[in-house]
C-alpha cells in the first residue's frame, strides 16, 4: 500500500474499461498538486470500499471520489469534484451544480452506458512516478 494514501482523493474507475483508463491518464496528467490516487473497482482495495459501503460489488461502470475519513461522492458529483480539484480552467465545471444531480446523473449514466463503445479497449501501462499513484496495481 502506498505512504499517505489516506492523505490524497482516491479515484475509483473499472480498470477494464479503455474509456475510464483514458480519464485516468488524462487526470494524471494534469494532477500538478499530487491531488489523487487510482484504485480500480475490481481490485481488493476497490471491493473493500464497496463492501463497507454497502454498495454493489459488481457494478463497476460508476466512478467514485472518496477523500477518506471525510466523504465520498458518486456519478456527476465526483466528476465536477476532481474537475475543481485540478483547478484552472476545470473549475468551470462547478456550473454543473446549478441543475440537479438527477440531471447530472441522467447524462453521466447515458455516457457510462456507451463507454465502451467511445473508446478502444486498449491497457494503459503507467510509468515509474505514475505507478506511485495506484493502489494494487
Amino acid at each position: 500500500m502506498p505512504e499517505k494514501w489516506e492523505e490524497k482523493h482516491i479515484v475509483f474507475y473499472d480498470g477494464e474499461c479503455g474509456f475510464c483508463n483514458f480519464w485516468v491518464q488524462w487526470i494524471l496528467e494534469r494532477d500538478k498538486n499530487d491531488e489523487f490516487m487510482f484504485a480500480s473497482l475490481q481490485s481488493d482495495f476497490g471491493q473493500r470500499f464497496l463492501k463497507e459501503r454497502d454498495l454493489n460489488t459488481n457494478e463497476l461502470s460508476t466512478l467514485y471520489l472518496w477523500k477518506p475519513h471525510q466523504y465520498y461522492l458518486v456519478k456527476s458529483k465526483a466528476v465536477v469534484r476532481i474537475a475543481n480539484l485540478l483547478g484552472g480552467i476545470y473549475k468551470i465545471s462547478s456550473v454543473a451544480n446549478l441543475f440537479p444531480r438527477i440531471i447530472t446523473d441522467s447524462i453521466y449514466d447515458k455516457i457510462s452506458k456507451n463507454r465502451m463503445k467511445l473508446v478502444s479497449q486498449k491497457c494503459f501501462l503507467p510509468d515509474q512516478h505514475q505507478k506511485k499513484k495506484f493502489i494494487e496495481i
